[in-house]
């Protein structure tokens, strides 16, 4: 088969020559018609996040397509049925295996392209804003990078949680998307003090959850912004992983959870049971519109070094998506 593969003198990607996977006894067999772009594809082009042990090496944590194949203890999908799901690599493939009980049905009305942009997503705003964050009706969440393919998932399920979101962006571009997503309250990072906003949008009260892919260039705001009993989902660092001071007296006193969350290290049986709960919450939500998948651009894969440039340049609203071809 044809995978995207690493030319590693130079880090560049290009078309060529892999193995084709085979499915196990509770495997299916999926011919990839779409994959997404996340930030740790560009890591893991430059050689700085590895693949999880025996996951496969080419790049990609999500695709949709048709499954080719299933095992022979499958039962509940089938040749030629529309599926897309979570990845720990090999998305940027003809085929991929994966576990049958990993496979999300495709909505009637999505496209392959729409159905790519769902798994990574939204399963991580799942795991982080629903299942880990606890978010409730009434809530307030504060959402970083709320523009991002994850952004805009998280907005969307606080408000089908009945949660009040409060988006961060750095572009009236990117928070006027929030507007339509369902942000209740929008903030330009790069013109105001989100803390500050936050005490007025919660009257001093701080939000019950903080969903947080920066890291340590927020820490002090977002210690400020967060309320008693809060709980802070710490998701990734593209503000940086090191924080020099750190303030224990207000973590106690506010009784803060601070959790750190990934999801591409979680183990098989974790992401089947975050699958299987999400399909439950969401499979409805899709089918009547909801909850949508939301994409920026859409690239033929032989584009992909555009497709990743375009992404190191954070202009993107939602997902960026690769066409298999």
């Amino acid at each position: 088969m044809k995978a995207v593969l690493i030319e590693e003198s130079s880090k560049r990607l290009y078309i060529g020559d892999a193995k084709e996977p085979v499915p196990g006894d509770d495997e299916l067999l999926v011919s990839v018609k779409a994959t997404a772009l996340n930030r740790a594809d560009l890591l893991q082009r430059q050689g700085k996040y590895p693949p999880p042990q025996g996951a496969s090496t080419i790049l990609g944590l999500e695709m949709s397509g048709v499954v080719e194949a299933v095992g022979r203890h499958v039962t509940e999908w089938k040749e030629g049925d529309r599926v897309c799901a979570l990845l720990p690599g090999g998305g940027y493939a003809q085929k991929v295996v994966i576990p049958a009980a990993m496979a999300m049905p495709i909505a009637e009305a999505f496209s392959f392209e729409q159905a790519a942009a769902i798994p990574e997503a939204f399963l991580t705003a799942f795991l982080n804003v629903s299942i880990l964050g606890r978010a409730a009706a009434g809530d307030h969440v504060l959402i970083h990078a709320a523009a991002s393919g994850v952004g805009t998932a998280a907005i969307q399920l606080v408000r089908e949680l009945g949660g009040i979101p409060i988006a961060t962006a750095g572009s009236k571009e990117k928070l006027d998307a929030c507007r339509t997503f369902g942000a209740k309250n929008l903030i330009h990072y790069k013109e105001e003090d989100f803390s500050a906003k936050v005490s007025e949008i919660t009257s001093n009260r701080g939000v019950q959850v903080l969903l947080d892919p920066i890291g340590a260039s927020y820490w002090q705001q977002n210690l400020q912004s967060i309320g008693p009993d809060g709980r802070w989902l710490l998701i990734g660092g593209m503000g940086g992983y090191q924080v020099e001071k750190i303030d224990l007296q207000m973590l106690m006193r506010k009784r803060i959870q601070l959790i750190g969350s990934t999801l591409r290290s979680r183990s098989v049986k974790d992401k089947i049971d975050l699958t299987q709960q999400f399909i439950r919450f969401s499979k409805d939500r899709f089918h009547n519109g909801a909850l949508m998948p939301v994409i920026d651009q859409i690239y033929s894969w032989e584009q992909v070094m555009e497709a990743h440039a375009y992404m190191e340049q954070n202009r993107n609203i939602g997902k960026i998506v690769l066409r298999v071809e």
